[in-house]
């Protein structure tokens, strides 16, 4: 797949999901639900039991297979734990924990071919992964490149997967200007958000140094970039709520 190809794959999935996509959009979170291939084990077993969660608590590749610690939540663990030692993908099943509906398990797999997509696309998947009936939740977080090489290797290992939710992910120093993250600070330490309120625009001002219309202006600018950024990450409203770029000047 061509450098062009890649990008307009992710531009398309920032489209799919009402989010702005602009060149400044280098570093990405996303959300995916994956439909895990029939033939891996974890498939086969969570269809089978589709009453039990496996939560991924951690999770390593190794040269031909992967390791795992997973928590087994459900009404039938001590079966579930049973199918998993019969299972021929896993080897070197160890009860780490377990009670009566639920139990820790580590164990070696022959087929991780979600580490392995991960490896080889460099977009780490952040722990815990939940999978319930056949479909994980994944948290990614990576350079529009990375997420791109990172849907070839699930599409190349036959996994399908949608995109639930995919946002921009700024740190702070990139949501305010240094100025208004300055002002913004201060704020918060002199108890100017605090209730009952410590610090009055005024107190405020005079302690930066600066005039009180300009210390106003700054604070609003921050705090609409913040409130903006919040609102936009909220689940389901996204979609409904175009944020201007950032930042702000001020």
């Amino acid at each position: 797949m061509t450098d062009s190809s890649r990008y307009e794959k992710i531009a398309n999935i920032f489209v799919a999901t009402g989010q702005r996509y602009t060149e400044r959009a280098r570093m990405a979170h996303a959300t995916l639900t994956i439909t895990m291939p029939e033939e891996v084990w974890i498939h086969q077993l969570s269809t089978a039991y589709p009453e039990s969660t496996f939560r991924v608590l951690a999770a390593v590749p190794g040269p031909e297979s992967g390791f795992a610690l997973v928590r087994i939540t459900g009404p039938t663990v001590s079966v579930v734990i049973e199918a998993m030692a019969e299972h021929p993908q896993l080897t070197e099943l160890t009860v780490a924990q377990q009670d009566i509906h639920e139990a820790t398990v580590h164990f070696e797999a022959t087929t991780p071919l979600l580490l392995v997509s991960s490896r080889e696309s460099g977009v780490p998947i952040e722990l815990p992964i939940e999978i319930v009936d056949g479909e994980a939740t994944v948290e990614v977080t990576g350079s529009r490149e990375r997420l791109a090489k990172l849907a070839d290797q699930l599409e190349r290992f036959g996994f399908q997967y949608r995109i639930d939710n995919v946002r921009e992910r700024l740190h702070e120093r990139q949501l305010l200007s240094e100025r208004q993250l300055e002002v913004v600070v201060a704020a918060v330490d002199a108890g100017y958000y605090d209730t009952p309120r410590r610090c009055s625009l005024t107190d405020l001002a005079a302690h930066l140094d600066i005039a009180k219309s300009t210390c106003s202006e700054t604070l609003h600018r921050a705090e609409e970039a913040i409130i903006k950024q919040f609102v936009a990450e909220l689940p389901g409203v996204a979609e409904h709520v175009e944020v201007e770029d950032r930042p702000t000047s001020a």
